[in-house]
């Protein structure tokens, strides 16, 4: 990091613990010109302290610093673009093994060019944390979590090899073992800091600790004042490589939060109730700000809560800011106490510090909650915005029996004999409970309330139902020894709650096969069985190919719904079981009081339990130690490896780039509906043998049983093209008014069905040109760099939609794919496409960031019509990634022309 060209005379020095920092002084800045910003979002002052500390001249200016001065008047509506720098990167090993890949590849790429592959190494801080991989197959006894590691083992060894080789080789990257927990509860209880320091020069400059993750829920974070989000694996790497981020001066919104929560309602209530609110708001690609005296009632590991679900209502941050709450939190997971001194000491001195009375900061618009106010809820069948009070949930669900899922209310009386076993089963019944890493895990007054309610009803005698597959995924190993050492584990155990690993199990996709019986009925008869997990996702066919009914919720009343064993009922006035003495039990008999779950915690959540379980942190445990890596600055690729492959980015890439030329007589590859997801484009869960990543891998001598999953073949390209648009839900509108499911398309001219995969294929020998076309939200959800990828490698040369998410978007453009909507509110519906016309767009050769464009439509019948379309490519940096191919590209040519300069 070179020294600030500091226009504004802020370097300044400030004392802590002893120990003098360097440090960019806000209130300083102030008095010298940059009027008013002392009333800024706490937020955008971590940006405006970026631009300071990173002025050059060159990627950030005066002028830059000046905007978000100027950003008090405006309001984030001028849209300014500015060169953002983040402290690190987090990446999880479904985005970190083909990050990894790419860099693998950079060095090979780099060599190819003339320059040397030890220039591709990350120049900030990269965590990789090892937790999408576990499966859970084995689930409610005592050795399902040693038989999970075993497997993850067996099916894994070459994607821990090949990491374990970049450990090794890479410098500034770090490897978080399997076992240690997720990410992002890594993150939250051991990497971050709040406040950042780095030796520069013989000082140590202090600076506010930013992140970028290439898992969505990175924002988890935003809870502990660290200003961090998701992006792409592409837009990581990039980062890694020393290239800024580039991003408009964001909206702000102000969430208010006032009173506190009543008696029995729990912190998964309120995020739900949050992420209701802020998606009908519309917070898409804006900063989220809580403020307000309920703050003072919200501990951080709450806040935490509310800051990982950031990507189920759209926006981009949920930043809390640094208060008395920071410090405890800091304290309790055993930071150092110069470090806490440091972010006390730093927030007040910069005028980040959040006090009760603390004066409202400008906010571009503003929404208020009364914590009062929240009830307990869920949130389903389908998506993690919809909303419903536990009151309401029978009557809801029996409207998405009809609505969603086609059948009759009538029919939820149905019940079909599972074989082998004395049980049946039917509509709503619950297949899958799961207390599963991520939302709610970093949570210890949902974990300790999960566990003193199964003690509650273990006391009465309750059971849970026998077709409930039950699994208990702690976030970090720090969970599994607070509740051991409560007694509680032991309570979750007696009800199938065995702890079955530490890693993102069921909300990723990865909550293994239902038992085969339960899995024959439900396909045999097409029952709508349910899923409740505790996690943040619950999109079409993510949980389970056998489950399309799930709803989010918090872990105590996964365990009630365990116990009820059917999401047809009303836990609010309906009993959830009958006791040892033959009487009704209600839900309320065995909800936990929240003094008890308070006094669980002051007693067993100790800083002596952070301080042992991350003593070493890096290391692992035996079945890591014993991974046998190669060695070498470059990979040795293995050819018939089916898990890591090297990516064709870079296969005979010149020095300079392409001219950008017109799409011209472009076929359609898929006609696609609103909210298509980023797990419908790439999915991560299980491969089926009948399709076309199946049989690639079959002919690679894999059988169906050790296929794995998408998540963790994303190290090779092969799989992961032939699994792009290949979701088991995903709908093709050129397939028929309801759309086929699936991923197939209509090969043209012909009009022969075949799946997406293999008519891509068919185009690309003919040079045919592609374009998808979406609806409302398209690529919402994970920040699944495979999305665009696959995208790009099926030979897709623009996607045009209605409105995009805002990482997917990003991710399309880095690998060279031009984004596009529609104007004045036009669908694809409203041009009755069909699937059979050809596409051109022209005015691409002086292509500008949003320009508009001329797309000309012609028809099967000969007739044409044309449209104009506007390109995202929004800024300057963004639209230098796409003349480049993408931005993996651009960084392999800059380092290049970097090298022979020097």
């Amino acid at each position: 990091m070179s020294k600030s060209l500091d226009s504004f005379n802020c370097r300044k020095t400030l004392s802590s613990g002893g120990k003098d920092y360097v440090y960019f002084d806000l209130k300083e800045a102030e008095k010298n010109g940059l009027k008013g910003i002392s009333r800024l979002p706490y937020s955008m002052k971590v940006l405006l302290e970026n631009l300071l500390r990173n002025e050059d001249g060159r990627s950030v200016t005066k002028a830059d610093v000046e905007a978000v001065a100027q950003w008090l008047d405006d309001k984030g509506s001028a849209g300014y673009e500015i060169a953002y720098r983040p402290a690190r990167v987090l990446m999880q090993d479904f985005t970190g093994v083909p990050a990894v890949v790419d860099l693998a590849a950079m060095r090979d790429g780099i060599q190819a060019l003339g320059g040397d592959a030890q220039k591709i190494n990350p120049l900030v801080p990269v965590d990789l944390v090892i937790d999408h991989s576990v499966i859970v197959d084995e689930f409610g006894n005592p050795s399902a979590f040693a038989r999970n590691v075993e497997l993850e083992y067996e099916r894994n060894g070459e994607r821990y090899r090949f990491l374990k080789w970049g450990q090794k080789a890479f410098e500034n990257f770090r490897v978080v073992p399997p076992g240690t927990g997720i990410c992002h509860q890594v993150n939250l209880e051991y990497l971050s800091q709040t406040v950042w320091t780095r030796d520069e020069d013989g000082e140590t400059v202090a600076y506010p600790d930013t992140c970028v993750g290439t898992d969505s829920h990175t924002p988890m974070v935003n809870g502990l004042s660290v200003l961090a989000w998701g992006v792409g694996g592409i837009e990581a790497e990039a980062a890694m490589l020393g290239q800024p981020i580039s991003m408009m001066l964001p909206e702000v919104i102000g969430f208010k939060v006032t009173g506190q929560l009543k008696e029995g309602v729990t912190a998964t209530d309120l995020v739900l109730t949050v992420c209701q609110m802020l998606r009908k708001k519309g917070v898409v690609g804006k900063f989220v700000e809580f403020y307000g005296p309920g703050l003072d009632h919200l501990a951080m590991a709450d806040q935490a809560t509310i800051g990982n679900m950031t990507p189920e209502y759209g926006a981009t941050v949920s930043f809390f800011p640094i208060d008395g709450e920071s410090l405890d939190y800091l304290t309790a997971t055993n930071r150092t106490d110069d470090r806490i001194a440091l972010v006390e000491a730093y927030a007040k001195a910069q005028g980040m510090w959040r006090e009760t009375d603390s004066e409202d900061p400008v906010f571009t618009d503003t929404l208020e909650l009364d914590l009062g106010d929240v009830v307990p809820s869920l949130a389903g069948p389908k998506r993690p915005e919809t909303r419903i009070a536990l009151t309401d949930m029978k009557s809801k669900f029996h409207d998405s029996i009809v609505n969603e899922y086609g059948k009759t209310v009538e029919s939820l009386s149905e019940k079909h004999q599972v074989e082998g076993t004395d049980y049946a089963v039917g509509h709503g019944n619950v297949a899958i409970a799961a207390i599963t890493s991520c939302t709610n895990t970093s949570n210890p007054s949902v974990l300790i309330g999960a566990g003193l309610l199964a003690r509650n009803a273990n006391k009465l005698g309750l059971k849970q139902k026998p077709w409930v597959k039950t699994s208990f995924a702690p976030g970090s190993q720090v969970v599994a020894e607070y509740m051991e050492d409560a007694g509680l584990q032991t309570e979750l155990d007696k009800l199938g709650f065995n702890l079955v690993a530490f890693g993102c199990t069921t909300c990723i996709g990865n909550s293994g096969p239902l038992p085969a019986p339960v899995s024959k009925a439900v396909n045999d008869h097409d029952l709508i069985m349910s899923g409740v997990l505790s996690g943040n996702r619950n999109f079409e066919g993510r949980i389970s190919p056998d489950v399309q009914a799930n709803y989010l919720a918090s872990p105590p009343l996964v365990v009630a719904y365990a116990l009820a064993g059917t999401v047809d009922i009303d836990l609010q006035n309906d009993p959830i079981g009958t006791g040892s003495d033959g009487q009704d039990v209600y839900l309320k008999d065995i909800w936990p009081s929240s003094k008890e779950i308070q006094d669980f915690i002051q007693k067993y959540v100790t800083r002596a339990l952070f301080e042992k379980k991350y003593a070493e942190v890096f290391t692992g445990d035996e079945n890591w130690q014993a991974v046998d890596a190669p060695e070498g600055q470059t990979y040795t690729w293995d050819d018939a490896s089916t898990y890591v492959q090297n990516p064709p980015y870079f296969v005979g890439m010149g020095k300079t780039p392409e001219q950008v030329t017109n799409i011209e007589n472009a076929r359609v590859l898929a006609l696609l509906g609103d909210k298509i997801t980023t797990d419908h484009i790439s999915p991560a869960g299980s491969i089926k043998a009948d399709s076309p990543a199946g049989h690639y891998l079959m002919d690679h001598g894999v059988q169906p049983v050790d296929f794995n999953q998408y998540g963790t073949r994303r190290g090779n390209h092969e799989v992961m093209m032939r699994g792009t648009f290949a979701n088991i839900r995903i709908k093709n509108y050129m397939l028929g008014e309801d759309g086929k499911t699936g991923g197939y398309t209509l090969y043209q001219p012909s009009g022969d069905e075949m799946s997406i995969y293999d008519a891509a294929m068919k185009y690309r020998e003919e040079g045919t040109p592609l374009v998808v076309f979406g609806g409302k939200e398209y690529g919402n959800g994970s920040s699944r760099d495979w999305a665009a990828k696959g995208t790009i490698l099926l030979g897709v040369k623009a996607v045009i939609a209605e409105s995009y998410e805002r990482i997917h978007r990003s991710n399309l453009i880095g690998m060279g794919v031009i984004p596009f909507v529609f104007k004045d509110g036009m669908s694809w519906a409203d041009l009755e496409l069909k699937g059979s016309e050809q596409v051109s767009i022209l005015g691409l050769e002086g292509l500008q960031p949003r320009q508009t464009a001329k797309a000309s439509i012609t028809y099967a019948d000969g007739s044409t019509r044309e449209i104009e379309l506007l390109c995202r490519i929004d800024t300057l940096d963004e639209l230098d990634y796409f003349k480049n191919g993408g931005i993996l590209q651009y960084v392999l040519r800059d380092l290049a022309d970097t090298a022979e300069a020097a």
